[in-house]
């Protein structure tokens, strides 16, 4: 099988089963969260359920443009799986996702809601944390296997994790970010506890929601593919690997999620950008000095 077939199928498995795996990881989470609070929990299907609600509502919208914007969103965060999955340029992928995330802050403003604008605000500041250490974890990429491509790095021998464990953190612990989990939950929250209603999702209802629903699922998945990817090598043993770092980091995040308070936006700032500097900035100097 050539190299062009393989990127095919693995585009296409993406698309087809990335919003499965980004439903039933969902639905785990819930479980875990309530297992950690004591609870029974929903059953881990309930993201479905939930799914097949919103897309049975009636279709209302404060303002059309939003239905678009929601879908250019989904469009350009499947757009970035694609590109990753199928073995293309990492920075390009990364450049993707950020023009996804404008859409999605287009059409929270678009409703004029004082809510929804308050959540875009913090939506962007969470941008502005994340995005160098974003970049760095694409350039920590490079300096370890001399490319930005995904199909490549993945034939190294030698995993990136061996010489780029800074990267691997700072990029872990911007997780809990995109993943918007507490303490970094500004914008808007998966559970009842959000100040600010629903922030940039408060006017987003039926197909909507169920659309915005649908790209977080995209976008998890995406995100846990370049958790797996510090692992993988041509030995197949590196996927199990790879599989298992995915399944701590994410257990990780809810342990995170379920005894961590949410902060203001300022602290945010700092403790993102202060592990960036420290684990990516002090990685990125190693590796400069391994390099010369």
């Amino acid at each position: 099988m050539n190299t062009v077939t393989l990127r095919i199928i693995f585009a296409v498995a993406y698309v087809v089963f990335a919003p499965v795996i980004g439903g039933l990881l969902d639905g785990l989470d819930r479980k875990i969260s309530a297992r950690m609070q004591g609870r029974k929990g929903p059953s881990i299907l309930q993201p479905f359920y939930d799914m097949k609600k919103l897309l049975e509502k009636q279709f209302m919208s404060a303002n059309k443009i939003q239905l678009l914007m929601i879908f250019t969103y989904l469009f350009f965060v499947i757009l970035t799986g694609v590109l990753f999955f199928a073995g293309f340029d990492m920075l390009m992928c990364l450049f993707s996702l950020s023009t996804s995330e404008m859409f999605l802050v287009l059409a929270s403003t678009s409703t004029h809601s004082p809510f929804s604008t308050q959540g875009t605000h913090r939506e962007l500041m969470q941008m502005m944390a994340i995005e160098p250490m974003l970049l760095l974890t694409a350039v920590g990429f490079y300096l370890v296997n001399g490319t930005f491509m995904v199909s490549d790095i993945v034939a190294c021998s030698t995993p990136t994790i061996a010489m780029a464990p800074g990267f691997f953190l700072g990029f872990a612990f911007i997780l809990t970010v995109k993943f918007r989990k507490s303490p970094f939950d500004l914008s808007t929250a998966h559970h009842a506890h959000q100040e600010v209603v629903k922030g940039v999702t408060t006017e987003m209802v039926g197909i909507e929601y169920a659309a915005t629903m649908l790209t977080e699922w995209y976008e998890m998945v995406f995100l846990l593919g370049i958790t797996g990817l510090f692992f993988l090598t041509p030995n197949p043993l590196s996927v199990v690997v790879g599989i298992v770092a995915i399944l701590v980091v994410f257990f990780i995040e809810i342990l995170i999620d379920n005894s961590s308070a949410r902060v203001k936006w300022q602290l945010m700032l700092r403790m993102v950008w202060g592990v960036t500097i420290v684990c990516g900035g002090l990685n990125l100097f190693i590796l400069e000095l391994i390099n010369r």
